[in-house]
């Protein structure tokens, strides 16, 4: 099964939340797109799982600019097409990170990260952090998800929690809840095993 991470904006929490379903999963970790090089999400994933199980897959594209995909491979002059992006040889569940929110730009012919989900056939799991404005960012975003007809797993709150926020998400979305995670300074490995319980509590239910 794969299942794609995607999220209501950028810095919303992708990487950690891949990083937990990961390993409660035990799952395989791939990012097809990375922009910017300085902070790979890839070596992130990799440093916080503890199971034996998981492999984290390479890039298929590494870009250097911490900009939109579209800009980033257009500085790197390359163009990046959804037909070309291939998934990593593995028979093991994958969770696939995106970049951006779903409508971060791939190339100038509109194909956005969305479209990946499509491609790979992926169940999505929703990133959602807590800001003023979130609530519109979060209902535009589930709109376009239920436009394209996506399978959604669900929904995992990052950051601090706003009961009143999330309550209306959920019942707008008519998406389960998965997870909480709490805002963290510095994640740990202990911390990524907790999450990864909790979330298997969730998961089937």
């Amino acid at each position: 099964m794969n299942y794609f991470v995607t999220a209501i904006g950028t810095d919303c929490g992708k990487t950690i939340v891949s990083a937990i379903i990961t390993e409660a999963l035990q799952a395989d970790y791939w990012k097809p797109i990375q922009s910017g090089t300085e902070t790979r999400d890839s070596l992130t994933v990799e440093a916080l799982l503890t199971n034996d199980y998981s492999l984290v897959h390479p890039e298929q594209y590494l870009l250097q600019t911490p900009v939109s995909p579209h800009q980033a491979a257009n500085i790197d002059g390359i163009t990046i097409k959804i037909d070309n992006l291939q998934l990593p040889m593995t028979t093991n569940n994958l969770v696939i990170e995106g970049a951006g929110g779903v409508l971060a730009p791939i190339n100038e012919e509109g194909e956005f990260i969305i479209d990946l989900a499509t491609k790979f056939k992926a169940e999505i799991i929703l990133v959602i952090n807590n800001y003023l404005g979130s609530i519109n960012h979060s209902i535009l975003t589930i709109n376009e998800i239920k436009r394209r007809n996506l399978k959604v797993k669900g929904i995992i709150f990052n950051g601090k929690s706003n009961p009143v926020s999330e309550a209306f998400i959920l019942n707008y979305s008519q998406y389960p809840c998965l997870l909480h995670v709490d805002q963290h300074e510095n994640f740990t490995a202990d911390e990524l095993r907790l999450y990864a319980v909790k979330l298997m509590y969730q998961w089937n239910r």
